[in-house]
């Protein structure tokens, strides 16, 4: 059974940073490309930032330059530091592998930035 477990989520000021986690237990997280996605309320997932199984990295251009997503292929934990960021960037995060799975989502963590 796969589970992936986002962490790392919160209330954050506009211009701090966060960093978020996920988890990744009976897939072989190493061998996979993964991403972080985000949902707006009403909207679909969409990836924000995606990482190859040899470390290439791309980036949507709402987060290019402020967010960073890296990998731990010993921890199968995959990381998005998001730094400088907005009232925009709030909504909930997921991770999934590229391309997502939809039995892989799991439950989440939620981003809030307001003063």
């Amino acid at each position: 059974q796969v589970q992936l477990v986002e962490s790392g989520g919160g209330r954050v000021q506009p211009g701090g940073s966060l960093r978020l986690s996920c988890a990744a237990d009976g897939i072989n997280f190493s061998a996979n490309a993964m991403g972080w996605y985000r949902q707006f309320p009403g909207k679909q997932r969409a990836v924000i930032a995606a990482i190859t199984k040899g470390g290439s990295t791309t980036y949507a251009d709402s987060v290019k330059g402020r967010f960073t997503i890296s990998r731990d292929d010993a921890k199968n934990t995959v990381y998005l530091q998001m730094n400088l960021v907005k009232p925009e960037d709030t909504a909930d995060y997921y991770c999934n592998i590229i391309p997502f799975r939809v039995a892989y989502w799991g439950q989440g963590t939620e981003v809030t930035v307001s003063s």
